[in-house]
């Protein structure tokens, strides 16, 4: 297979316990409009596998002394012992050329089974640390992230000067300190503002909207993977 016939892959985790919630109904809109930009598209359902998000010392070799959770990772990279289900999410993660992360702002932050997955997944020795640097040196340098989130409140609520400051106030440690610092491009966010207020009709729209903003982005992705490929190619 040539360089060009090789699709791109999205990996979307997804994290929402109601699968007819509309967190739920805006990932598979997402979803829908990578598949049909080209995309192959796989989806972690945290929910839904049961995923334990909790870095627990029981899930690696016993040692001697204080356990260090990044050491225990770094060390299990190199003796290859990492835990299986861990090994999995994070070759499946590794493979991935744009990273979605779907999720409902839950205090503001991540819910607590998706930051318990970048706890585990995001290995030390894996994807920054041991051979791999920070940010534009970690394993994920050239590939790009983007979130895809739902709020309770509403977007004038989330403007300057609103009830709850900027957005962007509450993503930054998710976008910086997160996925920028395993190398990752981020992209622009695609939020639903509110969905549980809106009418049926607006949700509708809404789910719309994740479809068009999401084409955009596998557009633009798609276009800057194929100038790379070409520039690789001739060279």
């Amino acid at each position: 297979m040539s360089t060009f016939d090789a699709a791109p892959t999205a990996l979307i985790v997804h994290a929402h316990p109601e699968p007819r919630s509309f967190s739920s109904a805006q990932m598979a809109a997402a979803a829908e409009s990578l598949r049909e930009a080209g995309y192959r598209v796989d989806v972690l359902d945290l929910y839904a596998e049961g995923w334990a998000p909790v870095l627990a010392r029981e899930e690696f070799a016993p040692v001697d002394g204080p356990f260090k959770p990044q050491a225990a990772q770094l060390r299990a990279v190199e003796e290859g012992t990492l835990d299986a289900a861990v090994r999995g999410h994070l070759d499946r993660l590794l493979a991935a050329d744009l990273l979605v992360l779907s999720f409902p702002l839950w205090w503001f932050s991540l819910p607590a089974v998706l930051k318990g997955w970048v706890d585990r997944v995001f290995v030390m020795g894996g994807v920054f640390g041991g051979a791999h640097g920070l940010f534009d040196a970690a394993a994920l340098a050239g590939k790009r992230a983007m979130l895809l989130v739902t709020t309770g409140g509403s977007g004038e609520a989330f403007r300057p000067g609103g009830a709850f400051g900027p957005m962007d106030d509450f993503l930054f440690h998710i976008h910086r300190g997160m996925l920028e610092f395993v190398g990752y491009q981020v992209l622009d966010p695609v939020i639903t503002y509110g969905p549980a207020r809106l009418t049926e009709q607006e949700r509708a729209a809404a789910l719309d909207a994740v479809r068009g903003s999401v084409a955009r982005v596998a557009a633009t992705t798609s276009a800057t993977s194929a100038t790379s490929a070409t520039s690789a190619t001739v060279r």
